[in-house]
């Protein structure tokens, strides 16, 4: 069996992050996870795209934050159970929980975060007659390589981020990009919308609303799409479909778990520590739900690091801590590394 302080359900970059919090305290970590690999939605569905909302990066590739995040961890020693789904959970008279996966693994832990992200999810397909017998030939729901679409002329369909996002960096990789939306406003950020209108204007995106693809053509591979445009249908050749229309998530074994659910998301409280219903089990990330609750992996980095607080109160009664900026402490908090920190400050002062 498994022991651990903190058994962190979810891989992606708030389980990721949350372990070098927990670290800071001196509190173990195990994560475990349904993919092969750690990193979540930013591995496993769009590693190359770039992201610009992390403080310190203008931009940064999802894999690289993944990767960047791997490295920082490294240090605190985090155990990784991969390819296993968290199936069942009992909790102990004593508080504690043990954790059984979908293999059989079972994990003993003090606490658990349940950092899922959007939990088990795929995609939503649009209603097209025969695409499932395109998909992986010239249908693909998500962006993993940008090189496939080199030279490639592709027609992306969507109004939100996903869809702006990609039809923005693809305009440089492509040969021909088209963006399909079946209304004239978008759902995305208002600075990435506008940067398609100009690479409108500068020729370089073929934007076509209010519009829908309603068909696909190609003996054995995509070939060209129906695009019925104000009522009429206009048929465009394309190397490639890729629909963009957001992820189903599902909450899987984790709704039978006795938590509150609100619109497959879990309640938390946002007041104080992002824990759930049943003490002891916390949810951060986008897979928890609470007034003002913004999807963003910013706001995960936050939610993760007031939980590993909470946690550290609850395993320590009665014992303070006081937080320390670790540009002062270092990152064991203890060693030589802080004395010399604290002497670079008094001096900077000076």
């Amino acid at each position: 069996m498994i022991t651990t302080d903190i058994l962190i359900i979810g891989a992606g970059p708030t389980g990721l992050f949350a372990v070098f919090e927990a670290g800071l305290l001196k509190l173990k970590c195990h994560i475990i996870d349904g993919l092969p690999q750690p990193g979540g939605q930013l591995t496993e569905l769009y590693p190359k795209k770039p992201i610009f909302d992390i403080p310190g990066f203008p931009s940064v590739l999802a894999g690289d934050l993944v990767t960047n995040l791997m490295e920082q961890i490294k240090q605190f020693q985090p155990g990784f159970t991969l390819n296993e789904k968290a199936e069942t959970v009992q909790k102990l008279e004593d508080g504690t929980f043990i954790v059984t996966t979908n293999k059989g693994t079972e994990h003993h832990a003090k606490a658990i975060a349940i950092a899922g992200g959007l939990g088990s999810f795929e995609p939503r397909k649009p209603l097209i007659e025969d695409i499932a017998f395109y998909e992986d030939k010239g249908v693909e729901y998500f962006v993993k390589d940008p090189e496939l679409f080199r030279d490639k002329r592709i027609v992306i369909a969507g109004g939100g981020d996903s869809a702006l996002d990609w039809s923005i960096f693809l305009a440089d990789v492509a040969s021909e990009v088209t963006l399909v939306h079946r209304r004239n406003e978008f759902r995305g950020a208002l600075d990435s919308v506008e940067k398609v209108q100009e690479l409108k204007k500068a020729g370089k995106i073929k934007l076509i609303t209010p519009a829908e693809v309603t068909g696909i053509h190609g003996a054995e591979k995509v070939e060209a799409l129906d695009i019925e445009i104000d009522g009429a249908h206009t048929k465009v050749e394309t190397d490639y479909f890729i629909p963009l229309f957001g992820l189903t998530p599902k909450l899987g074994a984790l709704a039978n778990w006795g938590l509150e659910i609100e619109k497959n998301a879990i309640k938390v409280n946002n007041a104080l520590d992002y824990q759930t219903n049943i003490e002891g089990i916390y949810a951060i990330g986008d897979i928890n739900t609470y007034p003002g609750k913004l999807k963003l992996i910013l706001c995960g980095f936050h939610e993760a690091t007031l939980m590993c607080q909470s946690v550290y109160n609850k395993l320590n009664p009665g014992k303070k801590y006081v937080l320390k900026y670790t540009t002062v402490s270092g990152v064991d908090g203890f060693d030589g590394t802080r004395k010399e920190a604290e002497k670079q400050v008094v001096k900077a002062i000076e």
